[in-house]
């Protein structure tokens, strides 16, 4: 345990002394977020807008709850993203020290390759869910000026999310940063995950667009539960204001169904605790199988 705490501090330390690594963390959310709330603001509002106009058209809605909605959408979207992309930003120490020669000296050294594993996993884990605890902060201020709904268990719950979306991201970049040895490229597969994650997970576009072949497709992906989780957890108060102001059940069941708090696989829904399931099986699967590879490649040596 003295080994793993020693790497794990040997890692953290060395990712904060990276001020160009450590900014580019930092500042990734943040401008998420500000292009989020002023390119796709208005699009998310126009569509609350549309479905209760068409279900409820005699029903005047104030802006405060459809500002809710945007926000809540905005917010999940974000950390959807963040708390997986940014962990590759986080885990290049791993690739760093490759390329500098750095894992030569901690191999011959009698620390495991398991241990290496766990050093290298958790101090990623532990810097990514500082960045992502900022983003959190930072979204939760913009959500309170725009129209709050949120209760303590809500808050409660995102964090919950947050922290298991960080090990399943920490996990997965991990597994990926496994089989790179230069700064190209990792610098290149973290574009092409900062790309197109967003996509896949439903942060970007609502999964609920897609055509039918593609939902099943993504409805096996566990990003795509972590996103729906975020978004239950960070729209519930809204709804909950919603049901009490009389808006029929069908509008909000609508707004459920297409910004993808409701979750389908083969035309079944899928209920929280079973997304909790999967996501939390799926993320600790990959990191047994990242900690098995590091072993493998130990005895090879």
């Amino acid at each position: 345990m003295k080994t793993i705490r020693s790497l794990i501090n040997r890692n953290i330390k060395m990712f904060f002394k990276d001020k160009g690594l450590l900014f580019t963390s930092l500042i990734t959310p943040m401008i998420l977020l500000v292009l989020y709330a002023t390119f796709l603001g208005n699009v998310y509002e126009d569509s609350f807008r549309q479905i209760l106009n068409a279900i409820a058209p005699n029903l005047k809605i104030s802006d405060s709850i459809i500002n809710g909605c945007v926000g809540g959408q905005l917010f999940s979207s974000l950390l959807a993203v963040c708390t997986v992309t940014v962990t590759f930003c986080s885990n290049m120490l791993m690739v760093q020290d490759k390329v500098n020669g750095s894992i030569n000296d901690l191999t011959i050294t009698p620390v495991k390759g398991s241990q290496l594993a766990i050093g290298y996993y958790a101090s990623t884990f532990i810097t990514t869910l500082i960045i992502c605890l900022i983003a959190t902060v930072a979204s939760l201020i913009y959500i309170w000026t725009i129209g709050w709904y949120l209760n303590f268990t809500d808050i409660l719950l995102i964090l919950l999310d947050v922290f298991i979306l960080v090990m399943f991201g920490t996990a997965l970049s991990s597994i990926i940063n496994y089989f790179l040895s230069s700064q190209g490229q990792i610098s290149a597969v973290g574009s092409i995950v900062s790309s197109c994650y967003g996509f896949i997970c439903g942060a970007y576009m609502p999964i609920s667009q897609f055509s039918k072949g593609l939902q099943n497709i993504v409805a096996f992906l566990p990003g795509t539960y972590g996103t729906s989780l975020l978004r239950n957890h960070s729209l519930r108060g809204v709804f909950t204001e919603m049901k009490s102001l009389g808006i029929p059940n069908q509008a909000i069941d609508e707004i459920k169904n297409s910004i993808d708090c409701n979750i389908y696989f083969f035309e079944d829904k899928v209920s929280i605790n079973t997304m909790y399931l999967y996501l939390v099986g799926f993320t600790v699967l990959l990191v047994v199988i990242y900690v098995l590879m590091n072993l493998k490649k130990r005895k090879a040596k």
